[in-house]
């Protein structure tokens, strides 16, 4: 890898010019905003809330129960940094009467978030060269707290002070992550980016290897028992935590007996013991491209908890008696104890159902298909059997979820493949079949079952519970999705209800398939969509089509989970309705967590992808315009879906203008317009592993022709 902190007289001269500059213009900016701030204005209104900068300097700030984000000058930060709570003040409203823009009147609270740079020190000044699109400025550093032997390494600063009049943000360095490029420290840099632990401490593992690991016969004796009946998990190749297992029966009059079964990580982990307290902090396991953070110590994820086979293992369940039809007659939900049959890769599970012709070929050799039995695996058929006919179920329940308004999005989800020494070698599209479906579709099932169980099965009236809930789309964005389809032919009815307006994206969704446009109208339809989140108030789940949905079935790498195996065990026991202060707390905390943690996997792809491009820089390819913002093109190339920006001032043949409401830019004088959905043809331009950005340029539009030079 490039590295361009190295740490050599001619470098540090242009980081010390680099770092003056940007201090003097700093200096400057805040003389003036000392001038601005004496001005008073009038303010339409003054709210507090979060402010995020982009690459080209300004911000927006979300506001809680604000539908739109108040755009900031860059002139009017004064001082404010990319995740501050600032209280700040409208100014004026946009012509659509939505678009709202500001000024910071006063910074609330510093963001505790560390930044990330390189260490340089020189004389009797150390600094912490900072590569973010979303930090304007270099951080200096007290010479006394700086170690010259980590000089030129890749370092973690948390802002400690920055204050009107000051050159330059005064930080602490917070952890020393290692040699820029090396691979565990740039996935270190993205954990401490993101405020992620990438370890236990000493006292959280003794206490998890404290825990005993033989099952005593009087906890047997309080549980049913499945150690006798057919069980298997499936999971992806390469998982090593299985918390979740299905066992299936026939019973008597053509009906079946399913049990979904799912580790019982709260019998080994109490309320408030230290190991629940750092599962609380954590939220949820991380998954980078190259390695898992998990939310609980090995030993429990791993090995205690994990369903792995001819193991006898302590489950909570729910267990379903179904007909043929997939209708569920009777439901049971209680502690068990099971004892896996066969751990099977989606590809086993996916090649039993081709062989039985229930699934269409898949075209993966049989040879790279895993082979997970053990030397001990029995009922091999009978396992296989169970497999068929729960897919059989499992197809049935999907049917009718979909038909009853569950919304189908089928965008493709890239996989990026890396060696043992983290670098990329491939981008693959993550195919998701029918063994895949089978799965989801019986998770779905017992998640769903649960919470209707707690809301309406219990006789307490409203009791506390943790819900997985998902909004109605905000209808202004489904109004400018229905202008935006009209530019290809396409129309929705007018809706009164979600779930008839379901009905129309998924007919809109199936005719789009194949279609040149299907990217760009997924794309925008994604973007109406509102985000899940855990809440003890139930408004439902929109997208599932689901009034009661819940988190059951993931207790070993998602918090929530293990919330609702305490709250479950409670009801069942006959307990009265518990704290709803307290839960709702703890599931705004596992929303927040969930969505740092999606951000850091997302950082972790984007780093990957930009050090597989930079190998293939000057390659030409052809893709799909995937955003259009006032600053340029977002273009994904073909077949990889590796997305780039292709930047507005580099397009030379023309001045174009950016056309917010059509997703698109047009050329002043030639009228030539690039929108969402377009086929192009990009030339690998450059890249920066520190920004983790790659930037293309355009070549002109796509003809068809296979591109694909990067072998």
């Amino acid at each position: 890898m490039r590295n361009k902190h190295k740490s050599n007289k001619k470098h540090l001269k242009n980081s010390q010019k680099k770092f003056f500059k940007k201090a003097s213009g700093a200096s400057a900016d805040l003389k003036r905003k000392r001038r601005a701030s004496v001005k008073k204005e009038k303010h339409i209104m003054e709210c507090v809330g979060k402010i995020s900068l982009t690459r080209d300097g300004y911000g927006f700030v979300s506001v809680e129960n604000l539908q739109e984000d108040i755009f900031i000058p860059q002139k009017r930060l004064f001082g404010a940094l990319n995740g501050d709570t600032v209280k700040v003040g409208v100014r004026k409203m946009g012509s659509d009467g939505l678009r709202m823009e500001g000024e910071v009147l006063e910074i609330v609270a510093r963001s505790t978030k560390p930044y990330i740079g390189i260490l340089q020190i020189t004389g009797d000044q150390a600094w912490v060269i900072v590569e973010n699109k979303v930090m304007p400025y270099d951080i200096s550093v007290p010479i006394t707290e700086a170690d010259k032997k980590e000089q030129g390494k890749k370092v973690a600063v948390v802002i400690r002070k920055w204050k009107k009049g000051m050159d330059a943000p005064i930080g602490e360095i917070v952890d020393v992550l290692g040699e820029p490029g090396d691979n565990n420290t740039e996935m270190h840099a993205i954990l401490a980016e993101y405020g992620l632990p990438y370890k236990f401490t000493g006292e959280v593992e003794n206490a998890a290897a404290q825990i005993p690991v033989k099952i005593e016969a009087d906890e047997i004796k309080n549980r049913r028992d499945f150690r006798d009946i057919c069980t298997f998990t499936i999971d992806p190749a390469d998982a090593k935590d299985f918390d979740d297992a299905l066992s299936f029966r026939k019973l008597d009059g053509g009906t079946f007996e399913v049990g979904v079964h799912i580790a019982d990580v709260t019998h080994y982990v109490r309320p408030n013991d230290i190991i629940d307290k750092e599962a609380v902090t954590r939220g949820t396991s991380v998954y980078l491209v190259d390695r898992t953070v998990p939310m609980l110590p090995e030993v429990l994820s791993n090995n205690l908890c994990s369903l792995r086979p001819d193991e006898e293992k302590l489950t909570f369940s729910a267990v379903f008696q179904m007909n043929e039809k997939a209708e569920v007659l009777d439901t049971w939900f209680g502690r068990t104890i099971i004892c896996s049959d066969r751990r099977f890769a989606y590809e086993e599970a996916q090649h039993i159902l081709e062989e039985a012709g229930l699934a269409e070929p898949s075209g993966t050799d049989i040879a790279d298909i895993p082979d997970n039995r053990t030397a001990g695996s029995k009922r091999e058929e009978e396992v296989k059997e169970a497999v068929v006919t729960l897919h059989k179920l499992a197809a049935i329940m999907r049917k009718k979820r979909f038909a009853s308004g569950a919304i189908s999005f089928d965008r493709p989800e890239m996989k990026v493949y890396v060696d043992e020494k983290g670098k990329p070698t491939d981008v693959k599209e993550k195919v998701s079949r029918e063994a895949n479906w089978l799965i989801e579709e019986f998770m779905l099932l017992a998640n769903k079952a649960v919470a209707t169980y707690v809301s309406k099965g219990t006789k307490l009236r409203q009791p506390t519970f943790v819900y997985r809930v998902h909004d109605e789309p905000d209808m202004d964005k489904i109004q400018n999705f229905k202008n935006f389809i009209r530019h290809f032919g396409y129309t929705m009815s007018d809706t009164k209800t979600g779930r008839q307006l379901a009905k129309e994206l998924n007919r809109l969704l199936a005719k789009v398939q194949q279609k040149p446009e299907c990217e760009a109208i997924e794309i925008i339809a994604l973007r109406a969509m509102a985000k899940a989140k855990y809440s003890t108030d139930n408004i439902g789940h929109y997208g599932l089509g689901f009034r009661y949905y819940t988190h059951f079935t993931s207790p070993i790498r998602r918090y929530p989970d293990m919330m609702v195996h305490r709250l479950l065990a409670h009801y069942l026991a006959g307990g009265k309705s518990e704290n709803k202060a307290l839960f709702e707390q703890l599931c705004k905390q596992s929303s927040e967590r969930e969505q740092i943690a999606s951000d850091a996997e997302r950082a972790s792809i984007k780093y990957k992808l930009a050090e597989y491009m930079q190998e293939r820089i000057g390659n030409i390819y052809d893709g799909t315009v995937s955003g259009v913002t006032e600053w340029g093109l977002y273009v994904e190339v073909e077949p990889t879906k590796v997305e780039g920006m292709v930047s507005i001032r580099d397009i030379k043949e023309d001045f174009f203008e950016f056309d917010e409401k059509n997703y698109c830019i047009t050329g002043k004088k030639s009228k030539k317009k690039y929108t969402l959905g377009d086929k192009v043809r990009i030339r690998v331009l450059k890249v920066n592993l520190e920004q983790k950005t790659i930037d293309y340029e355009l070549v002109g539009p796509a003809d068809g022709v296979d591109r694909q030079n990067a072998n």
